[in-house]
């Protein structure tokens, strides 16, 4: 297990540090008793940059990626191994795509419930003609989301994620456009669980929104084939709804405004 901290937290290094780590040993205490976990605090820069700095430790053939407020359910990791194994000897390229839904110990609002129906945050319900079997090529990108996915190292390694990109938002599907580009494909696997443990407000979500809207322009800039930006009638269409009072509306409202920042 590699766990990188983007910039200092006193909590998560107070958990991996040397007295932490004896006092559990001594009171038999197996919370954290993973072998071979190393713990590696960079300074405050993107997730991108982190998920680099973890990659480059890692010696095991699979790497799996997860975010800090992801709950992996028991037997995930089993899922993603035997998913793996599963593929053709011929052809350890594959990325596996784990489930992920809202962690209901944190209630979930109606703007969660929305954000996960329209794709928004993570568009599950698209995928449910390709489970346990390789997304279409041509939408793979859409979908390979780092809070839950898993795939060779060497891959891993052969694929970093962009460190220029300073904003929040796309660096996944810029990074699924290059595995896609690759050759290697996505398998959805749905019975490797998660939970994301974040509560959403509608205040929040159009605020993210706001930010993804401004990190799309600057995408767009920055990366030849970023499909995300919307133009011509996409961009008609997406004004057009904007002026309706409905959940979608409000969020294409906000991703507008992020998108005319400069």
């Amino acid at each position: 297990m590699i766990v990188v901290s983007d910039g200092h937290d006193p909590k998560t290094a107070d958990l991996f540090s040397e007295e932490t780590r004896n006092k559990k040993q001594e009171t038999n205490n197996s919370q954290f008793s993973i072998l071979n976990s190393q713990f590696l605090e960079i300074p405050k820069s993107q997730q991108g940059v982190a998920r680099n700095r973890g990659v480059a430790l890692a010696t095991a053939p699979l790497v799996m990626f997860i975010g800090d407020d992801i709950f992996l359910e028991p037997h995930a990791c089993e899922v993603h191994l035997k998913a793996h194994n599963q593929q053709p000897a011929t052809s350890n390229q594959q990325s596996i795509l784990g489930f992920t839904t809202w962690d209901p110990a944190l209630g979930i609002t109606p703007v969660m419930r929305w954000l996960e129906k329209s794709g928004w945050q993570f568009g599950y319900p698209l995928l449910k003609n390709y489970e346990h079997k390789p997304i279409p090529a041509h939408m793979q990108h859409r979908f390979t989301y780092t809070s839950h996915i898993s795939l060779p190292t060497e891959v891993a390694k052969k694929y970093p994620f962009h460190e220029d990109v300073t904003l929040y938002g796309w660096e996944d599907i810029e990074w699924g456009s290059r595995l896609r580009d690759g050759g290697v494909p996505l398998i959805f696997e749905p019975d490797a669980r998660a939970l994301h443990h974040h509560h959403i407000t509608l205040e929040s979500s159009l605020k993210r929104m706001e930010t993804l809207g401004q990190s799309a322009v600057r995408m767009g800039s920055l990366l030849l084939g970023f499909d995300r930006l919307p133009r011509g009638w996409k961009l008609l269409r997406y004004k057009i709804s904007s002026m309706l009072p409905t959940m979608a509306g409000k969020h294409r409202r906000a991703f507008l405004s992020g998108m005319n920042k400069r």
